[in-house]
């Protein structure tokens, strides 16, 4: 089976044909599709929502453009939220949280403040993160040391050689979608094609990151199979290859998605 790591299926872009986008996954081998909360106002859509698609899967968190408008009473609700949701076999971590230094105009140390508030969550709740590491990998991972958070996915992973190895050695996987897809991209299909194995997961972060043959329009779930073949060709092994590892890689980044929906 395949799985999507990383897909916003709850957003906006969806809102007309939600099911049947769901549907189409499923018909082309996404068995399971991670869906990662933004803000504490979509904490219940992003769980109604994985209990009502065959194979979805949720978790739940902050992301760091959502910083500007959250408050404390933000993570007091996350937290609770967390509590509530061990024993549903369809919750799965604690994302989508991190740093970003791409948009302008956040604020650094509100950034941090969400960011660092979620590690200890997740430290206290042995729980995996699924992180936003955009021109932030260094200080992502600064953070996951501290808060010693060894396990999850560096979601739409960019950066250099020695970052990668640096996630992978605290326990993180990376994760690779649509952008592995253009030929322009080289850095990341030089890190697609020779990191080990072991440490990729296939995304697509629909409704963004498009791959190529899909260039400037929506992007789905169901077309992790096809990403996931270019990650195979670049790698020159067969797809069924990427397709069993990286459905392993991920059930030892989010350990509970092994358990979801069994």
């Amino acid at each position: 089976m395949w799985i999507d790591t990383h897909c916003h299926l709850d957003a906006g872009e969806f809102e007309a044909d939600r099911d049947a986008v769901a549907q189409a996954a499923r018909a082309s081998g996404v068995e399971r599709i991670v869906i990662p909360a933004v803000a504490r106002e979509n904490f219940d859509a992003v769980r109604s929502l994985a209990h009502r698609i065959e194979g979805g899967v949720y978790a739940l968190g902050i992301h760091p453009l959502f910083t500007p408008r959250a408050s404390e009473a933000d993570l007091a609700a996350l937290r609770g939220e967390i509590e509530a949701s061990l024993s549903d076999p369809r919750f799965i971590g604690i994302g989508e949280i991190g740093l970003d230094y791409f948009v302008p105009g956040l604020d650094d140390a509100r950034q941090r403040f969400f960011y660092d508030a979620q590690l200890k969550l997740a430290r206290e709740f042995d729980l995996p993160v699924i992180c936003h590491v955009r021109k932030s990998q260094d200080l992502v991972l600064k953070g996951l040391r501290r808060f010693a958070v060894k396990c999850g996915i560096a979601h739409a992973f960019n950066g250099s050689f020695q970052q990668a190895h640096a996630l992978i050695d605290q326990g993180m996987r990376l994760g690779f979608g649509g952008n592995v897809t253009f030929e322009r991209s080289r850095q990341i299909r030089r890190l697609a094609a020779e990191l080990p194995l072991e440490a990729i997961v296939v995304e697509t972060d629909a409704p963004d990151i498009p791959p190529s043959w899909r260039y400037k329009q929506r992007n789905t779930p169901d077309q992790v199979p096809r990403i996931g073949s270019i990650i195979a060709e670049l790698r020159g092994i067969g797809v069924h290859e990427l397709q069993i590892g990286t459905t392993a890689n991920a059930h030892a980044a989010l350990p509970r998605l092994a358990r979801a929906c069994a």
